[in-house]
């Protein structure tokens, strides 16, 4: 099999949604017994002071099997941040005049803290 046959056979379908410094990619595939599958993969571009970057990329593999209940708790989900927040993006990232009242920010002592790093779990 040439290297366009196996490119060809591995992403099927594709979708691009840029978002800001995140992209995400929407990839069908095919399994070896060519049933189709998803991949939603989240990259994530990150700069170095020295100006150089590298990008990080998180990728979930989804089959036909689990599709109708992840589009049901992904719809409920999207559904209750919408119903709760609306649409409007309130964050200190994405808007510069964003401003936290002194009632919700709680200054926390760190000396009762403990690094966890992944490995230890």
């Amino acid at each position: 099999m040439s290297d366009n046959e196996h490119l060809e056979q591995e992403e099927i379908f594709s979708q691009v949604l840029r978002a800001g410094r995140r992209t995400y990619f929407f990839d069908v595939r095919a399994t070896k017994a060519e049933d189709y599958y998803l991949t939603v993969t989240e990259s994530k571009k990150f700069t170095h002071d020295d100006g150089s970057f590298h990008y990080k990329k998180h990728k979930i593999y989804l089959y036909k099997e689990d599709f109708q209940e992840f589009n049901e708790m992904l719809k409920a989900a999207t559904d209750y941040i919408l119903e709760e927040k609306g649409e409007e993006v309130i964050s200190e990232r994405h808007q510069k005049d964003f401003k936290r009242s002194s009632e919700e920010v709680e200054v926390t002592s760190t000396e009762n803290f403990t690094d966890v790093k992944f490995e230890d779990i």
